[in-house]
């Protein structure tokens, strides 16, 4: 099972408005385990960032600059989401956004199914905050790195939280433990059972005699008789 937690940075709060992407951030998860594999990109919105924008993700006008438009970014983009299942905070906003540059640069829209963790943190947790901040300092995930607002951080971050909203680790140390005794075992077949020495006599050779004579003198239907055959 293949889930990609993602993040977005924008220039505002409104794609209708004219504001833009400015960083995507991706983290890949296979089993709800972190794969090591991630995708990230800047993006030049092509217009001017707003003060309280910067305020919050720190990307100025002359950092973008040189950056790629969104269009010459979306076909890796596309490719790498693949049809995984997408892992959003406040999911309507980064899909709202997606969705607009997308349809600004001719593709179509994201079908992806979307598991928004606001979502799922207030099903889990009603009645209690549930911005990341307040969910890494419920879980103990440390998040001192997060100074500024950053895509792939937080995406970074989130894989976390999510983990722990679904009970996700216990889950993956469960299939860590599994694939690690599935390697030992690959290849090589169990050794065969060996059946165990047979025990040394218990009684003398003139004991035995004697006793084979006296299991004579009961007679050929003697159980004894029986046990002495076989």
């Amino acid at each position: 099972m293949r889930e990609i937690v993602l993040d977005t940075e924008t220039t505002g709060l409104s794609p209708q408005g004219g504001d833009k992407l400015v960083e995507i951030g991706c983290v890949e998860l296979v089993n709800h385990v972190p794969t090591g594999r991630n995708h990230h990109v800047y993006i030049n919105p092509e217009r001017d960032m707003p003060e309280e924008a910067f305020k919050v993700h720190g990307l100025s006008e002359d950092f973008l600059r040189d950056k790629p438009v969104f269009a010459d970014v979306a076909a890796a983009f596309v490719d790498f989401l693949e049809d995984s299942t997408l892992i959003i905070h406040n999911a309507p906003f980064d899909m709202g956004f997606l969705n607009a540059e997308l349809a600004a640069a001719g593709r179509p829209k994201l079908t992806n199914p979307v598991i928004d963790t606001v979502m799922l943190a207030r099903k889990v947790h009603p009645g209690a905050r549930v911005s990341l901040d307040a969910l890494c300092k419920h879980y103990g995930i440390d998040n001192s790195r997060r100074t500024l607002h950053g895509a792939l951080l937080d995406s970074e971050i989130l894989a976390e939280v999510y983990l722990e909203l679904i009970g996700g680790r216990q889950v993956a140390l469960a299939l860590s433990a599994e694939a690690q005794l599935s390697q030992k075992v690959s290849g090589h077949r169990a050794p065969a059972r060996q059946r165990p020495a047979p025990l040394s006599p218990r009684i003398t050779e003139a004991e035995h005699a004697a006793h084979l004579a006296f299991v004579a003198a009961m007679g050929e239907k003697a159980i004894w008789a029986q046990y002495e055959e076989g």
